[in-house]
């Protein structure tokens, strides 16, 4: 049900501050009254600090663990992955400042990502099955015991429907907050759009701090089947401009935001939305009376960045933690007190590495028995692989791993197809989500089919023409970076042109085409044909496509507004699955074929 802004509970938490955990604080600089006034102890203070730790893009990492490959995760950068290992930086933060010093906040997608958020989603549901109750969702479990005071909604959220984020938000002992997620009929807020914490203060007034949510507008887009018509996502700027005042207002003296939201003002679905995608740095230079803004969505690392406010000139503080559980961004705020209200008067970010700290014992003992099941699920067996099928070369050559993607995809479409539209030619689209992922020969398992595919995408069948199908090309070319003939291709540096990512660029089967990478971007499509014959520009295909493309992820054209011949809810990564438990042997024989390559001039690549 929608909150109403009237009766919304405001939830709060009232610290009760121990004369141990004063003494504590004042050993981090402006804690207590003797350390930043010289007044004695029991004197009103005049200064204090406390600080705001924020984590983002979790995407279902307890543990720090690979499910896709069974192993320790493990980078070239040595970075760690999991809340587990977070949790105890977070204690750490504790323990120096005063537990009451403290607030930890998300920013967003949380319960998507992992074979263990998948297993929790689909395997053994939170929502439960056969009217029995669910389980807990290991993220709910490990934050509430990590005493997340907020978290902000984040795009993969709702990647499961609405009901499994309705009942991880039940499980939640802290707001999930969304300013910007309306109930689409009455255009209340349809989560907490904000909450307010108080910071206990021993002789002067609590320092109230207001935690905004916003997510992002591309929810609209990426997940239309499981929002449309229930919800809205107007921008981040609109919703902020609402509610920064109505917080001052309350008294807020720190209004600080959680933004599934970039921070550099782009967006990946073109004109497609009125909305910017990566609003961060926009809120804070347009909404007046920011103090600082926790940043999502855009997996990098920004451990302070500055955007001056344009109407008061006052300086908004920005820190994106990377993802995963990578990182720690850490807010230090110290405040005066002035005619009884409290001022900020510095505030510094940074973010911290928990590579080399343990995972929180606690945690592993709470969910070390949800890991292990979601371990054995993901070493199930499902069949066999005659060779070894790699994903390493998948962004610039047409191996046949990603052809197994496309059988798939056209065998799914082909099989739901009317009458009518049975009889067009059939063609698939597929990004190569992974270059580590690896089939191996022999025994094939579930992590290997997850490894492969990483989303929870599930499957559409729209309608284009040959005209609007080289356009569709053609976009996804602008990957390659330019290579004039007569100058080595490598490899390295080939790919993602224009911050064009992996995840992005498509592929296709079912017709053939070359990539010119010699030429501009725009005229790289060459000699595409559909069973030996030049494609007619009004000659109609049906594109088998996931979701997240079908709704305009990317911005490609065409795609969104195209007519839909089939769609279903099924993951595409479970119809692989099932693929290779009916065959029994997955064989590229079967579906392995050459029909694009990389040229220049005309002459191939590799």
């Amino acid at each position: 049900m929608p909150v109403s802004p009237m009766n919304r509970r405001e939830f709060v938490k009232k610290s009760a501050v121990t004369g141990a955990a004063v003494a504590a604080a004042g050993a981090v600089g402006a804690g207590t009254a003797q350390a930043a006034d010289g007044q004695l102890p029991g004197k009103a203070p005049k200064t204090w600090s406390f600080s705001i730790l924020g984590t983002t893009d979790l995407h279902s990492h307890v543990f720090d663990w690979d499910y896709y490959k069974d192993a320790a995760y493990s980078d070239k950068a040595g970075n760690s992955v999991g809340v587990a290992r977070v949790a105890t930086l977070i204690k750490q933060q504790r323990a120096a400042k005063g537990e009451e010093h403290v607030l930890l906040v998300d920013a967003g997608d949380i319960i998507q990502g992992t074979s263990l958020a998948y297993y929790f989603a689909r395997v053994a549901p939170i929502t439960g099955t056969d009217g029995k109750p669910g389980p807990k969702h290991p993220m709910a479990v490990a934050m509430n015991h990590m005493r997340y005071d907020a978290a902000a909604l984040g795009n993969h959220e709702f990647n499961y429907g609405i009901e499994v984020l309705r009942k991880f938000e039940s499980q939640c002992r802290f707001p999930l907050l969304g300013a910007n997620a309306l109930d689409a009929k009455t255009l209340r807020p349809a989560f907490h759009p904000y909450t307010v914490k108080r910071i206990c203060v021993p002789g002067a007034p609590d320092i109230k701090v207001g935690i905004l949510g916003l997510t992002n507008p591309g929810i609209a887009l990426w997940d239309k089947d499981n929002v449309s018509g229930k919800m809205v996502f107007p921008g981040l700027v609109e919703q902020a401009k609402k509610y920064v005042p109505r917080l001052r207002a309350l008294g807020c003296d720190v209004v600080f935001l959680t933004d599934h939201s970039g921070l550099d003002g782009s967006t990946s679905y073109g004109d497609a939305l009125p909305y910017v995608e990566n609003a961060s740095n926009l809120v804070a230079e347009q909404v007046p009376g920011i103090d600082a803004i926790l940043v999502g969505h855009t997996h990098v690392e920004v451990p302070s960045y500055t955007v001056k406010n344009a109407e008061t000139g006052e300086d908004v503080l920005l820190s994106e933690p990377y993802c995963w559980g990578y990182r720690l961004s850490v807010f230090d705020f110290e405040l005066e007190l002035h005619h009884g209200r409290w001022k900020v008067t510095k505030k510094t970010a940074q973010t911290l590495n928990p590579n080399t700290v343990d995972e929180d014992p606690e945690i592993k003992k709470l969910l070390e028995a949800d890991h292990e099941l979601v371990v054995k699920y993901v070493n199930t067996a499902v069949g066999t692989c005659t060779e070894d099928l790699s994903a390493a070369e998948s962004c610039w050559k047409d191996v046949p791993i990603m052809d197994f993607i496309h059988q798939v995809q056209m065998d799914t479409v082909k099989s739901g197809l009317s009458a009518s539209d049975a009889a067009l030619p059939l063609i698939s689209v597929a990004a190569p989500f992974s270059r580590t992922a690896d089939i191996p020969a022999g025994s094939v398992t579930i992590k290997d089919i997850a490894g492969l595919y990483i989303y929870d995408n599930t499957l559409y069948g729209k309608k284009l023409t040959g005209a609007q199908l080289k356009d569709y090309l053609e976009y996804a070319a602008k990957y390659y970076h330019q290579v004039l003939s007569g100058t080595k291709v490598d490899t390295s540096t080939l790919t993602n042109a224009n911050s064009f990512w992996d995840y992005m660029y498509d592929t296709a089967a079912g017709v053939d085409y070359e990539i010119d990478i010699a030429q501009p971007e725009g005229s790289r499509i060459k000699n595409l044909t559909y069973k030996g014959a030049a494609i007619a520009a009004d000659q109609v295909f049906v594109v088998a496509v996931n979701n997240y493309r079908a709704n305009g992820g990317s911005g490609y054209p065409h795609i969104a507004s195209a007519d839909i011949a089939y769609s279903s809810t099924n993951e595409i990564r479970q119809l692989m699955i099932d693929y290779v438990t009916s065959k029994g042997t997955l064989d590229p024989k079967d579906f392995a074929v050459t029909n694009w390559k990389l040229t220049q001039d005309g002459t191939p690549v590799f």
